[in-house]
């Protein structure tokens, strides 16, 4: 079967843009072919920073031809009806129907449609134009003489040919004709800019290939990459480095090179003063380069760099390289400067002293400097809810009120893990039946270690306040203003360089986190108190002003604010009440009250449903648990896996069977407003299965509310398996719909009975199966 070549080449397409736009060009060209009626085998995209290019096989050489009847309205239907029926089949007059007789619904209008098949060529002729015209680009350009007439063609870069060939291995390929703006397609394309600029002919994928890799070409990204990265490890190694190894950077820089060349630079020894991650930040983002670190050396940098260029230069790159370490070290100068201007006194310390007296700074510290200017200039948050310093004054408060809580939380699942068997990891959950997977992970063991003693409650509350006063004093630093992206990282290195304790600098970094579903939890206290406060004030401060999420509008990030509070809570198993801590933070809102509480605790119901169906928890167990008034998130957890664990065994499936046949009957006679009594009455009982189901109600009703007090889910489970048996000998000895209608009112309250005992653990109607 053919097979098509397509290739789009332009003027250097952005690297960031070059994987998405090819697999825009095989999605909206194949969808084109397969609603034209044409199928085919297999498709791959190709990119280089010039050019886009499409691999189809096993193309179908022409559509089928269309035979299908259209049915039509009766002969006798109102003209309107007649003339809606043409133009959906598409004639120019009822003459061109024919009707059809059936028995029972008379004559009616029936459209034969015939539709000869067409050639490929023709319809990817036709398909292209309105491809390129209609391409997704994020940003487009026009160009030329051309660009001043309306309509004219808009690409990324200039576009400057096109190349389609369409045929089977076996013959000639043809060149499918299309033309636009002027740009005919053809069977031409060209090489690398500088090493081969010359016009090459090419029949079929497999010869455009060779002949672009002969031209300096590497057409495929995914292979300029592993050359890059081989490449670059090599030359490292022979210079006694190693590669500090980065994805992102290397899909980056894969897209600005046709033909890979990899060289090393170097810069000044002094430059290593600068903390890793800017130096590396800087080089990363000014010249796209890689950096190194002496082999064994742990995250120590070596005053070495990677450099990728796009030419094999006749020096062997020694001026290229020359030329990228002149830049690199400008760069890092500045750095350097941005390094220790941030470490001194800053110019206006005189005018700080009434913020250092608000938030007890401390303005012999470069960090409290910060912290005291950010609020002296009155930075806005957001217009409805105040300045930063404003924000971090409610983030303070609500992470004092937080940190004894979190501590307590914390040391009680230290305890429970200090009794595991030996050889069972202290980050690790016992298995339960949340789904096929084991139980929800528990957070990694504190990044801070406390040392012997552990701080009290009021030095906990201490060391959150002022970790939460210090958590945002980077974001006016010289480093943070350059690289925004190491906000928190910044700040930590500033605070222990000022002699911060551990966990306060620890918490400064960490309470952004998690900043997504990959990313890590805090579990230091001190950090999760802070990360806590802050993602809470946020939450309750946006839902006060009424800027909550809408459909999939997010702009200040709330859903992953609550699923970063879901998953701190749950993976470092942490009880708290939410409804009593929106309450204390929405207190400094004039506008948040119960309706924000109440719609606020079922958007976070909503975030960790979507967390515990990610861990495979069964969806209908987490209604079954979940109420509007549930805001202990950890207890919905423990529910959950309680459940699950319960209904997995004989007793839990046979409960469930008996309460859902109870619960039914119950809700089929409410519905009929069948009295129902208010409570049962033991002397109208007939039966001794009625007498044993309402004494094993009371004992599992009395039993499972003290393990539910106690927490103890699974006893509480337990407690309520002992009625599988007695709830099986009432519905097989005894008729609930007596003709005496005391005696129903009776049994029916008894049935009420059940379902309140089972739903103080789960609503049971909720449950599939």
């Amino acid at each position: 079967m053919p097979d098509l070549l397509l290739e789009l080449r332009s003027e250097e397409i952005p690297a960031r843009m070059q994987r998405k736009a090819a697999g825009d060009l095989r999605k909206m060209l194949t969808d084109g072919l397969v609603e034209a009626g044409l199928t085919y085998e297999a498709a791959r995209e190709y990119w280089t920073p010039r050019r886009l290019t499409l691999d189809i096989r096993g193309l179908t050489a022409r559509s089928k031809d269309i035979h299908e009847e259209i049915k039509g309205p009766s002969t006798t239907a109102p003209e309107q009806a007649v003339q809606g029926f043409l133009r959906k089949a598409g004639l120019a007059s009822i003459a061109e129907a024919h009707v059809h007789s059936d028995p029972k619904k008379g004559d009616f209008y029936v459209a034969h449609i015939s539709k000869p098949g067409r050639a490929a060529e023709e319809i990817i002729a036709e398909l292209m134009p309105g491809i390129i015209r209609n391409f997704p680009w994020p940003k487009s350009m026009r160009w030329g003489p051309a660009s001043a007439k309306p309509g004219s063609l808009r690409w990324v870069r200039p576009l400057q040919s096109i190349l389609c060939t369409f045929g089977p291995e076996t013959e000639e390929p043809v060149v499918v004709d299309f033309e636009i703006d002027g740009i005919r397609s053809g069977n031409v394309t060209y090489g690398h800019r500088f090493l081969a600029p010359g016009q090459i002919t090419v029949r079929r994928f497999d010869d455009y290939v060779s002949k672009l890799e002969a031209a300096k070409v590497v057409l495929d990204a995914d292979r300029r990459k592993e050359i890059i990265l081989a490449d670059a490890r090599n030359l490292a190694f022979a210079n006694g480095l190693d590669l500090v190894e980065d994805e992102g950077l290397l899909e980056e820089v894969s897209g600005l090179v046709e033909w890979p060349v990899v060289l090393m630079g170097e810069f000044e020894e002094a430059f290593l003063a600068i903390p890793a991650e800017v130096i590396r930040l800087t080089i990363r983002a000014n010249q796209k380069c890689f950096v190194t670190r002496p082999q064994g050396a742990g995250d120590a940098l070596s005053n070495r760099f990677i450099l990728t260029a796009n030419i094999e230069a006749k020096d062997g790159g020694k001026e290229i390289a020359h030329g990228n370490g002149k830049v690199v070290r400008a760069r890092l100068s500045d750095a350097l400067y941005f390094w220790t201007t941030d470490q001194g006194d800053l110019p206006d310390l005189g005018e700080l002293d009434a913020s250092a007296k608000k938030f007890g700074l401390d303005l012999k510290k470069p960090l409290d400097q910060r912290m005291a200017r950010l609020d002296h200039l009155g930075v806005t948050f957001h217009a409805k809810l105040g300045t930063q310093g404003e924000r971090v004054g409610r983030i303070m408060r609500l992470a004092e009120e937080l940190a004894p809580m979190v501590a307590k939380s914390i040391s009680l699942l230290e305890g429970e893990m200090a009794g595991r068997p030996e050889g069972v990891a202290s980050h690790e959950a016992p298995a339960s039946s949340v789904g096929d997977k084991a139980s929800l992970p528990v957070g990694p063991t504190s990044s801070v270690a406390f040392g012997d003693i552990s701080p009290s409650r009021g030095e906990m509350s201490a060391l959150a306040r002022r970790a939460a006063v210090l958590a945002k004093a980077d974001l006016t630093t010289e480093v943070v203003g350059e690289f925004p992206e190491l906000q928190g990282a910044m700040g930590r290195k500033y605070a222990l360089l000022q002699g911060e304790h551990p966990s306060v600098a620890a918490a400064i970094e960490e309470h952004y986190k998690p900043q997504g579903p990959s990313d890590y939890v805090p579990s230091d206290p001190v950090s999760v108190a802070v990360a806590l406060a802050d993602k809470l004030d946020t939450l309750v401060g946006f839902w006060a002003i009424d800027e909550k999420p809408t459909g999939s509008k997010d702009p200040y990030a709330l859903r992953r604010a609550a699923l970063g509070v879901v998953r701190i809570l749950v993976e470092n198993r942490i009880q708290l009440r939410l409804a009593s801590l929106f309450a204390s933070a929405g207190a400094r809102y004039s506008g948040s009250g119960a309706d924000q509480i109440s719609d606020l605790l079922a958007f976070f119901h909503d975030r960790l449903k979507v967390y515990l169906r990610d861990q495979g928890a069964r969806h209908d167990l987490i209604d079954a648990v979940i109420t509007p008034q549930s805001d202990d998130l950890l207890q919905i957890v423990r529910r959950v896996e309680a459940l699950g664990s319960f209904l997995d065994s004989e007793d839990g499936r046979n409960l469930l069977a008996g309460t859902k046949r109870a619960a039914n009957i119950l809700a089929a006679e409410e519905k009929k407003k069948t009295l129902v009594a208010e409570i049962v009455e033991p002397a109208l009982f007939r039966e001794e299965a009625e007498k044993s189901l309402f004494a094993a109600v009371n004992q599992a009703e009395k039993q499972a509310g003290e393990a539910i007090q106690n927490e103890d889910f699974s006893a509480a489970m337990l407690a309520l398996s002992a009625l599988r048996e007695p709830i099986d000998s009432f519905f097989e000895h005894v008729l609930v719909n007596d003709e005496d209608q005391a005696v129903r009112a009776n049994r029916l309250a008894l049935l009420a009975r059940i379902r309140e005992a089972t739903g103080k653990v789960a609503d049971f109607s909720k449950i599939a199966g």
